[in-house]
């Protein structure tokens, strides 16, 4: 009996499985936790601008998923799978812990908005806690997955499809909770549960670890204790490495220009190397293929701006502007971002079986064509918040179910575009470069992040003083914005569709 069919006991399953569904549930959990309470937080109890919340939101968002490509490298090359989960996840329980310190609330005394600022900088440091220690649990723990199977295993994909049931089942429990918590009993009851969820799926991982049999340990334990240039171990300069990282984010954090100036440049540095790399190193097949690749990867970030205005333009439009009754439930604000966990639960098992159907009778979407449904429906969610905003009950607020509706047709847009989408990079992509183009495919959805929030800014309304924000001015402002997103998305869909047989003859048979 082999190692793996003797650790069948996870539905079927290595038992290796449990012990990352469990992680990745509780990390998830967290994460989304104090995702949708990050703005509110900042904008009603620090009185932060619009403006600045959405850039300490964006600056966040975007180094929390430019940061994994780094720390699936240091694990890969270095500390190994398990040394990588455990040296993040004490970062994540620090970070989510330190959230919990809110501080005193902020005031305005004699027009002048008075902060509590040493509260503001354990926010900012646990922020860049959180983000590295994401870096290097989040990619690794996937890898995990990946390794506890042979290549040739049937039960490969159906592992990774339960691996990613619990991210949800983490994002849309943990959306429910610490958002009920948080806008109900205080910020650092949210923000606290959060972390107590991290400590759980801390726990979880080091107890698993047999669990694990050996897969997740360093390739070379010997070349860990060599020292490095600076008179350590390497691992212990790696360590020492992440924490000045640590230090040197907490403050770009606070100087958002950085982040934007950082993304900008390894966007021109990567597509300057691709372009070199496509035309002198890539025969004529692969460089059809890769220029197919780096389109799509472009059209992502289009869909990802529009898709994460749910965790800032559309949540301040559900805080101020928005009736959260919906079938007999009165829902806080951030509580709405449990729909798309919800929607992805319901419909991926039936795209799942529509992709395989369609398959079977030669019908099947190409990618391009995939990509261009994706983009519809992104735009179309914010079609719905229009026509919404057009009918307000009598009280000028707008019923919350067009909200549910913007959430299922971008839950359903991203059915159509994420699941494929790394499958496109390693199918396209040409395999001396296949970590580079995964690199930039993480790059690109860090760059949308930035790119979400500068698109939310042209609704950011000054709501630092202490008079109630006008509904009908908020509304207006909001539906201005949500009318140039729908057109943004139907553009970009169209474009794509146009050009879509050009790019199915440019994959030379790769679907």
């Amino acid at each position: 009996m082999s190692r793996l069919e003797a650790s069948d006991q996870f539905f079927g399953h290595p038992s290796g499985l449990f012990v990352c569904f469990a992680t990745e549930l509780w990390e998830r959990f967290s994460f989304y936790g104090m995702k949708y309470l990050l703005l509110l937080y900042l904008t009603k109890y620090h009185l932060f601008s619009d403006t600045n919340g959405l850039e300490v939101l964006g600056s966040y968002a975007a180094l929390v998923y430019a940061l994994p490509v780094i720390g699936g490298m240091l694990a890969d090359r270095f500390l190994g799978m398990r040394k990588a989960v455990v040296f993040g996840g004490i970062l994540l329980v620090l970070g989510h812990m330190g959230m919990a310190l809110e501080g005193e609330q902020a005031r305005v005394v004699n027009g002048e908005i008075v902060r509590d600022e040493i509260a503001l900088q354990f926010f900012y440091v646990s922020l860049a806690l959180i983000i590295v220690g994401v870096g290097f649990l989040k990619p690794n723990i996937s890898t995990i997955v990946g390794q506890l199977y042979s290549k040739d295993d049937p039960r490969r994909d159906p592992g990774f499809t339960i691996f990613y049931m619990g991210i949800n089942i983490g994002a849309f429990t943990a959306t429910i909770l610490c958002g009920y918590l948080g806008e109900t009993y205080g910020w650092r009851y949210g923000f606290g549960a959060a972390g107590i969820g991290m400590v759980i799926g801390l726990i979880t991982f080091i107890r698993g670890q047999p669990l694990l049999l050996g897969i997740a340990e360093p390739k070379d334990t010997e070349m860990l204790k060599q020292k490095s240039i600076l008179g350590l171990s390497i691992e212990a300069t790696i360590y020492l490495l992440s924490i000045t990282g640590i230090a040197i984010i907490w403050q770009m954090l606070q100087w958002h220009a950085a982040v934007g100036l950082l993304l900008n440049g390894l966007a021109i540095i990567v597509l300057l190397g691709l372009g070199w790399f496509i035309i002198f190193k890539c025969e004529p097949v692969e460089r059809s293929r890769m220029i197919v690749l780096i389109t799509l990867t472009l059209s992502t970030v289009v869909f990802w701006a529009l898709f994460e205005q749910s965790a800032a333009s559309m949540t301040l439009y559900a805080d101020r502007v928005m009736d959260h009754s919906i079938f007999g439930l009165n829902l806080t604000t951030s509580q709405f971002g449990s729909l798309n966990p919800l929607f992805i639960f319901l419909f991926a098992p039936l795209f799942a079986w529509l992709w395989t159907f369609l398959g079977r009778h030669n019908i099947e979407p190409s990618t391009p064509i995939k990509f261009s449904l994706g983009l519809v429906q992104a735009g179309l969610g914010f079609g719905a918040l229009v026509l919404g905003a057009a009918n307000p009950n009598h009280a000028g607020l707008v019923s919350g179910y067009w909200m549910v509706l913007a959430y299922l047709l971008h839950t359903t847009g991203e059915l159509c575009l994420s699941p494929v989408g790394l499958s496109a990079v390693t199918k396209l992509s040409v395999k001396s470069v296949l970590g580079v183009m995964m690199g930039s495919w993480f790059l690109a959805t860090a760059y949308s992040e930035f790119v979400a929030v500068q698109l939310a800014k042209f609704a950011a309304i000054d709501n630092t003083s202490d008079e109630k924000i006008d509904v009908a001015t908020a509304l207006a402002s909001y539906t201005e914005l949500f009318t140039y997103l729908l057109w943004v998305g139907l553009a970009a869909a169209f474009v794509l569709l146009l050009i879509s047989p050009i790019l199915k003859r440019m994959m030379h048979g790769v679907r």
